[in-house]
Protein backbone atom coordinates (compact mmCIF):
# COMPACT_ATOMS: atom_id res chain seq x y z
CA UNK A 1 0.00 0.00 0.00
CA UNK A 2 1.53 3.63 -0.94
CA UNK A 3 2.17 5.69 1.87
CA UNK A 4 -0.66 8.25 0.99
CA UNK A 5 -3.08 5.71 1.03
CA UNK A 6 -1.83 4.48 4.25
CA UNK A 7 -1.49 8.01 5.58
CA UNK A 8 -5.28 8.82 4.76
CA UNK A 9 -6.43 5.43 6.00
CA UNK A 10 -4.73 5.72 9.35
CA UNK A 11 -6.13 9.52 9.24
CA UNK A 12 -9.51 8.15 9.14
CA UNK A 13 -9.34 5.32 11.56
CA UNK A 14 -7.79 7.77 14.03
CA UNK A 15 -10.54 10.27 13.95
CA UNK A 16 -13.45 7.45 13.96
CA UNK A 17 -12.00 5.51 16.76
CA UNK A 18 -13.65 5.77 19.77
CA UNK A 19 -10.61 4.25 22.66
CA UNK A 20 -7.42 3.06 22.06
CA UNK A 21 -6.01 3.16 18.70
CA UNK A 22 -2.88 0.87 17.66
CA UNK A 23 -1.47 -0.61 14.75
CA UNK A 24 -2.36 -4.13 15.31
CA UNK A 25 -5.91 -2.78 16.05
CA UNK A 26 -6.03 -1.02 12.64
CA UNK A 27 -4.21 -4.22 10.82
CA UNK A 28 -7.50 -6.47 12.72
CA UNK A 29 -10.06 -4.13 11.40
CA UNK A 30 -8.62 -4.49 8.23
CA UNK A 31 -8.73 -8.23 8.88
CA UNK A 32 -5.14 -8.43 8.00
CA UNK A 33 -4.95 -7.07 4.58
CA UNK A 34 -2.05 -4.50 5.74
CA UNK A 35 0.02 -6.10 8.58
CA UNK A 36 0.78 -3.88 11.85
CA UNK A 37 4.14 -4.51 10.91
CA UNK A 38 3.50 -2.28 7.95
CA UNK A 39 1.79 -0.10 9.65
CA UNK A 40 4.33 0.57 12.32
CA UNK A 41 7.00 1.09 9.92
CA UNK A 42 5.19 3.85 8.19
CA UNK A 43 4.38 5.36 11.46
CA UNK A 44 8.42 5.07 12.12
CA UNK A 45 9.83 6.96 9.23
CA UNK A 46 11.62 10.25 9.51
CA UNK A 47 9.66 12.99 10.91
CA UNK A 48 7.10 14.72 8.69
CA UNK A 49 7.56 18.93 8.55
CA UNK A 50 5.48 21.47 7.56
CA UNK A 51 6.98 21.71 4.12
CA UNK A 52 5.53 18.13 3.66
CA UNK A 53 2.12 18.98 5.08
CA UNK A 54 2.39 21.99 2.29
CA UNK A 55 3.36 19.50 -0.70
CA UNK A 56 -0.18 17.27 0.16
CA UNK A 57 -2.48 20.24 0.35
CA UNK A 58 -0.96 22.49 -2.29
CA UNK A 59 -3.27 21.45 -4.74
CA UNK A 60 -5.98 21.55 -2.76
CA UNK A 61 -5.60 25.38 -1.44
CA UNK A 62 -4.73 26.60 -5.52
CA UNK A 63 -8.37 25.09 -6.12
CA UNK A 64 -10.09 26.98 -3.52
CA UNK A 65 -7.93 29.93 -3.13
CA UNK A 66 -9.52 33.78 -3.29
CA UNK A 67 -8.36 36.68 -2.53
CA UNK A 68 -11.02 36.88 0.08
CA UNK A 69 -9.26 33.65 2.04
CA UNK A 70 -8.63 34.05 5.51
CA UNK A 71 -5.64 32.38 7.45
CA UNK A 72 -6.28 31.23 11.04
CA UNK A 73 -2.97 30.86 13.45
CA UNK A 74 -3.78 28.83 16.86
CA UNK A 75 -2.02 27.01 19.09
CA UNK A 76 -2.82 23.45 20.63
CA UNK A 77 -1.90 21.34 23.39
CA UNK A 78 -2.43 16.88 22.62
CA UNK A 79 -2.68 15.59 26.22
CA UNK A 80 -0.44 12.91 27.14
CA UNK A 81 -0.82 12.32 30.55
CA UNK A 82 0.73 9.09 30.58
CA UNK A 83 3.69 9.37 28.10
CA UNK A 84 7.16 9.49 29.24
CA UNK A 85 8.27 13.11 29.25
CA UNK A 86 10.50 14.33 26.23
CA UNK A 87 11.11 17.42 24.56
CA UNK A 88 7.96 17.34 22.60
CA UNK A 89 6.07 15.63 25.31
CA UNK A 90 5.92 18.04 28.13
CA UNK A 91 4.34 20.19 30.54
CA UNK A 92 2.97 23.32 29.04
CA UNK A 93 0.44 26.02 30.47
CA UNK A 94 -3.11 25.55 28.88
CA UNK A 95 -4.50 29.03 28.61
CA UNK A 96 -7.99 27.54 27.62
CA UNK A 97 -8.36 25.38 30.91
CA UNK A 98 -5.86 27.92 32.90
CA UNK A 99 -3.59 25.11 34.22
CA UNK A 100 -0.59 22.87 33.09
CA UNK A 101 -0.88 19.88 31.12
CA UNK A 102 1.41 17.81 29.88
CA UNK A 103 1.30 16.98 26.24
CA UNK A 104 2.30 17.90 22.87
CA UNK A 105 1.85 21.70 21.60
CA UNK A 106 1.83 23.13 18.44
CA UNK A 107 0.78 25.98 16.53
CA UNK A 108 -1.16 25.48 13.48
CA UNK A 109 -1.86 27.77 10.64
CA UNK A 110 -5.17 27.05 8.32
CA UNK A 111 -6.21 28.02 5.46
CA UNK A 112 -10.50 29.43 4.89
CA UNK A 113 -11.98 30.18 1.82
CA UNK A 114 -15.12 29.30 -0.36
CA UNK A 115 -16.04 27.61 2.98
CA UNK A 116 -13.44 25.00 3.38
CA UNK A 117 -10.68 25.02 5.47
CA UNK A 118 -7.38 23.36 5.15
CA UNK A 119 -4.24 23.52 7.27
CA UNK A 120 -1.10 24.84 5.66
CA UNK A 121 1.71 24.68 8.02
CA UNK A 122 2.19 23.56 11.76
CA UNK A 123 5.36 24.34 14.16
CA UNK A 124 5.72 21.85 17.39
CA UNK A 125 6.81 23.28 20.68
CA UNK A 126 10.15 21.52 21.53
CA UNK A 127 10.92 22.61 24.67
CA UNK A 128 15.09 21.61 24.21
CA UNK A 129 16.32 23.54 26.96
CA UNK A 130 16.61 22.74 30.13
CA UNK A 131 16.93 25.65 33.61
CA UNK A 132 15.91 26.13 36.78
CA UNK A 133 13.34 28.07 37.81
CA UNK A 134 14.37 31.05 40.38
CA UNK A 135 10.91 31.41 41.84
CA UNK A 136 10.21 27.68 42.73
CA UNK A 137 14.19 25.66 42.02
CA UNK A 138 12.47 22.89 40.21
CA UNK A 139 14.21 21.96 36.95
CA UNK A 140 11.94 23.09 33.99
CA UNK A 141 12.52 22.75 30.19
CA UNK A 142 11.74 25.45 27.65
CA UNK A 143 11.72 26.21 24.09
CA UNK A 144 14.35 28.48 22.25
CA UNK A 145 11.70 29.55 20.23
CA UNK A 146 8.26 31.32 21.44
CA UNK A 147 4.92 30.71 20.12
CA UNK A 148 4.72 34.15 18.93
CA UNK A 149 7.97 33.40 16.50
CA UNK A 150 6.09 30.36 15.35
CA UNK A 151 3.38 32.90 14.26
CA UNK A 152 5.10 34.85 12.28
CA UNK A 153 7.21 32.46 10.54
CA UNK A 154 3.96 30.39 9.95
CA UNK A 155 2.06 33.86 8.32
CA UNK A 156 5.80 34.83 6.29
CA UNK A 157 5.43 31.50 5.22
CA UNK A 158 2.06 31.23 4.04
CA UNK A 159 2.91 34.57 2.00
CA UNK A 160 6.11 32.94 0.62
CA UNK A 161 4.11 29.77 -0.96
CA UNK A 162 1.45 32.29 -2.31
CA UNK A 163 -1.40 31.79 -0.24
CA UNK A 164 -4.08 34.55 -1.04
CA UNK A 165 -5.90 36.08 2.25
CA UNK A 166 -7.13 39.16 3.38
CA UNK A 167 -7.59 38.48 6.58
CA UNK A 168 -5.38 36.49 9.49
CA UNK A 169 -7.46 35.54 12.38
CA UNK A 170 -6.17 34.83 15.74
CA UNK A 171 -6.19 34.64 19.82
CA UNK A 172 -5.91 37.61 22.12
CA UNK A 173 -3.16 35.81 23.02
CA UNK A 174 -1.39 37.02 19.80
CA UNK A 175 -2.10 40.23 19.70
CA UNK A 176 1.01 41.66 20.68
CA UNK A 177 2.44 44.71 19.36
CA UNK A 178 5.37 42.79 17.38
CA UNK A 179 2.45 40.48 15.81
CA UNK A 180 0.00 43.39 14.55
CA UNK A 181 2.94 45.35 13.68
CA UNK A 182 3.98 42.13 11.69
CA UNK A 183 0.33 41.86 9.71
CA UNK A 184 0.29 45.49 8.82
CA UNK A 185 3.38 46.43 7.91
CA UNK A 186 5.64 43.58 7.35
CA UNK A 187 3.07 42.11 4.78
CA UNK A 188 -0.02 44.53 3.88
CA UNK A 189 -2.11 41.20 2.67
CA UNK A 190 -5.28 43.67 1.45
CA UNK A 191 -5.68 43.65 -2.25
CA UNK A 192 -5.02 47.27 -3.66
Amino acid sequence: MKNGKLLDLYSDYLISAFGQTTATGLSSLLDGEVSHDHIQRFLAREEQTSADLWRIVKPHVREIESEDGVVIVDDSIAEKPYTDENDIICWHDDHSQQRTVKGINFVTCLYHSQGISLPVGFELVRKTERYTDPKDGKDKRRADKTKHEMYRDLLQQAVKNKIPFRYVLNDIWYASAENMNFVVTTYPFYPE
